[in-house]
């Protein structure tokens, strides 16, 4: 009788073993969001970037921002992330800037190159509303070439939607 019932409890245990559990779901990889309109303060402890640097200009103003699908028109986020790029730029006037139009992977690469000029344009012309001089913007589309994210979703795609503003000279970097 014991052998049965060490049979019995060897096959359950056997069967717990390898019943499936499903796997976790991995949640999407976070979205790239807006910079903060307040960020971090610096303290004798963290002294944070240089001021007039590229570092201290995605800190402060933050590099990108994002577009809907097929969109280049400007998101209210996409206004306020722009707007605080233009007073980093009117604070530090010598400074240049490359800002890059960016498209997911969907659709042709011709397509996305136009698409990603229009984004490019679209937050230049609002940086020059604001006072930044237009000598000192450049532009240039890189399409669907430069994805942020290299998954094939939905979360990723949204990330990929971008124009990305950098310093091309003049900082005190």
């Amino acid at each position: 009788m014991n052998i049965k019932f060490l049979a019995v409890a060897s096959i359950a245990a056997l069967a717990a073993a390898c019943a499936s559990t499903p796997p976790e779901e991995t949640p999407p990889p976070p979205t790239r969001t807006e910079v903060p309109s307040n960020p971090p303060r610096t303290t004798p402890d963290n002294p944070g970037p240089r001021p007039g640097s590229p570092e201290h200009f995605v800190a402060t103003a933050g590099d990108r921002v994002f577009y809907d699908l097929d969109q280049y028109s400007l998101r209210p986020e996409a206004r306020e992330t722009l707007r605080r790029q233009a007073e980093w730029l009117n604070a530090y006037p010598g400074t240049t800037i490359l800002v890059a139009g960016n498209a997911d992977e969907r659709g042709t690469r011709e397509y996305n190159l136009a698409l990603g000029a229009r984004r490019a344009n679209s937050a230049r012309d609002y940086l020059v509303s604001l006072g930044v001089s237009p000598s000192r913007i450049s532009t240039v589309s890189y399409g669907k070439e430069r994805p942020t994210c290299m998954q094939s979703n939905e979360a990723c795609w949204a990330q990929n939607r971008n124009a990305i503003t950098s310093i091309s000279g003049g900082s005190n970097s």
